[in-house]
């Protein structure tokens, strides 16, 4: 029984490790991508050789943090609840939802090596329902019909990237930059 705990004391243990590298890596790449995995493991505040034993290369945590951003995308267009009430405000929600993994979706859009790996050119799930909604509120007419659906995703993207920037150069605060992006949405997919 206590080497059953110890086994699972070290592979929750070693969650966290991994968990508070690909954190760290998120975080400090989207400012830099060029930061080496040195300085991964000085922001995971782990040594250099457990990054290594994680992630043996650079190609390797990066492949982990592009199946994180995936899950984390996944997750939030869950919490979103796209299916209730009228899709525009359930794209509303999924913005917000999305706001808040910025960093990692920010990596995303300025790697584009991180996108390259065949998870990202499947569509997922996440996807299938956001385009199922934005096809819902043009039938239901609170979005407008003449805006097609990919049209939609993609606007809602570069508006999300657009709110991320504004913080980052700008100093806009998170959530005046929200606020922005939420307010230009509805005014572009109105009917």
């Amino acid at each position: 029984m206590g080497e059953e705990r110890t086994v699972a004391a070290e592979s929750g243990t070693r969650a966290r490790t991994r968990r508070a590298i690909v954190d760290a890596a998120v975080a400090l790449l989207a400012g830099d991508p060029t930061a080496s995995l040195g300085d991964v493991a000085t922001a995971a505040g782990v040594g250099r050789t457990t990054v290594h034993r994680y992630f043996p290369e650079r190609s390797d945590l990066l492949a982990a943090i592009s199946a994180d951003v995936l899950d984390k995308v996944e997750a939030a267009t869950e919490r979103a609840r796209l299916d209730d009430g009228p899709a525009a405000q359930a794209l509303e929600r999924l913005c917000q939802e999305y706001f808040e993994l910025g960093d990692g979706l920010t990596l995303m859009f300025d790697t584009p090596q991180l996108t390259n790996w065949s998870d990202w050119d499947e569509e997922t799930p996440a996807d299938r329902h956001f385009l199922h909604t934005v096809r819902r509120g043009h039938t239901e007419g609170s979005i407008d019909a003449g805006l097609h659906e990919e049209w939609v995703r993609n606007l809602v993207w570069a508006l999300l990237y657009t709110a991320w920037e504004h913080t980052r150069t700008t100093g806009t605060p998170k959530h005046s930059a929200l606020t922005l992006c939420l307010h230009t949405l509805r005014k572009a997919i109105a009917p």
